[in-house]
């Protein structure tokens, strides 16, 4: 029962037979088969197939909302049983929005391996907006955000302050001014991130602080990551306001170049959050590690 459970939950989060039978490393029959089997123990379907999609049906997402449960109880089990052993063990699922996936988390997460071996650990990447949706939907204990929302049921706690700066090529024709004024930001053409982004989110707020609307600026295109949107100013004349910390080897490498803007001051805090009122010790144990690599205190 509890494998036709993941079964089940691989399914339902993914609403895709084929890539939860490659996730679980089993056939395709295997995954219906074992649907089959849950749908017929409840005398119920569990999932409505409308051609080659699928949608849970309510007795779907009820027993969704019990088997995220029954596992997270499972989770909390091996971690506190194992405190019994020498060595501590069990998983924990981490969502980080994609400034911090590619260029914060790593060395935190080498640290944790080296002093917990036998703690598995899974990250999730997506933009805030999805990190956040991933977290009330109980798919990870634990994320790092960028920008902070109003949601209710979730904890922020501040964790890393960062500057966003405006940077372009190195041959940009603007790249000899050391300063650029407010209005100088509406004749220029940017780079910017998707909707649901942090980073957007944080760039639309100091605009406003400023006395600039974002729909003041010229956008020339939307692209989903960091990494596209330093490649694209590396071939154009564009500009983004960016995380010192994404374009600090581009920096060093004189390859892109920071533009001061006049009376504009674009800071923001990357934010650990959980779940409000919700905590285990193994989430309490790595967010302790996180203020140990960065010595601050929590």
């Amino acid at each position: 029962m509890d494998f036709r459970l993941k079964v089940f939950y691989t399914v339902a989060l993914r609403l895709n037979f084929t890539k939860a039978a490659t996730e679980l490393y089993i056939s395709q029959p295997a995954v219906s088969k074992h649907i089959q089997e849950l749908e017929e123990t409840y005398k119920t379907k569990l999932f409505e197939r409308n051609g080659s999609k699928i949608a849970l049906t309510p007795a779907g997402k009820l027993l969704l909302k019990y088997t995220k449960n029954i596992f997270e109880i499972y989770r909390q089990i091996d971690f506190d049983m194992s405190a019994f052993s020498s060595e501590r063990q069990g998983f924990l699922r981490l969502g980080s929005s994609t400034t911090i996936s590619q260029y914060i988390i790593s060395p935190i997460l080498a640290r944790f391996h080296q002093k917990q071996k036998d703690i598995k650990v899974n990250l999730l990447n997506g933009n805030t907006e999805q990190i956040e949706s991933a977290l009330i939907n109980k798919e990870i204990e634990i994320g790092i955000v960028e920008g902070q929302s109003k949601n209710q049921s979730i904890k922020y706690i501040p964790f890393l302050k960062d500057e966003l700066v405006l940077v372009c090529r190195s041959e940009n024709p603007l790249a000899k001014q050391n300063e650029i004024s407010l209005n100088d930001l509406k004749t220029i053409k940017f780079i910017t991130r998707e909707r649901g982004s942090g980073t957007l989110e944080v760039i639309e707020f100091a605009l406003k602080k400023a006395g600039l609307k974002f729909s003041d600026l010229q956008i020339e295109m939307q692209l989903g990551s960091t990494e596209s949107i330093k490649s694209y100013l590396l071939n154009s004349d564009c500009f983004a306001f960016m995380s010192i910390h994404a374009v600090s080897k581009e920096l060093l490498n004189k390859e892109l170049i920071v533009l001061d803007v006049e009376k504009l001051a674009v800071e923001r805090y990357f934010y650990i959050i959980t779940l409000l009122g919700k905590s285990d010790p193994l989430s309490e144990m790595f967010i302790q590690n996180i203020s140990d690599y960065y010595n601050l205190k929590l």
